[in-house]
């Protein structure tokens, strides 16, 4: 299993709004995370510096950057755009960061 851990930003005053729709996330966006091997499937928030911290474990990584090819996905990055930091492509703007320690 490969763990993954992201830093993305939400705009202040949507926290509400990210969440909501996280709590009412599709089921086909669901679906395609499963199909695309995401497994354990966290996001965090830091309300003192709008930072979301997403941490996931993936089966295969060639597998899992062809999720962001898919239609759901990008429907969803659409969707999201107007609460949080976004590419011109609408995807999340986004640091992954380097695992420098695990403990099981």
């Amino acid at each position: 299993m490969i763990r993954k851990c992201i830093i993305m930003k939400v705009f202040s005053g949507f926290h509400a709004e990210y969440k909501k729709r996280h709590d009412e996330i599709w089921p086909e966006m669901v679906e395609m995370l499963h199909v695309y091997g995401a497994k354990n499937y966290s996001i965090f928030l830091d309300a003192q510096t709008n930072s979301l911290i997403a941490y996931l474990e993936i089966e295969n990584e060639e597998v899992w950057s062809k999720s962001s090819e898919t239609d759901i996905c990008q429907k969803w990055w659409k969707y999201m755009k107007d609460v949080m930091e976004t590419n011109e492509d609408n995807s999340p703007i986004s640091i992954e960061l380097r695992e420098l320690f695990h403990l099981e």
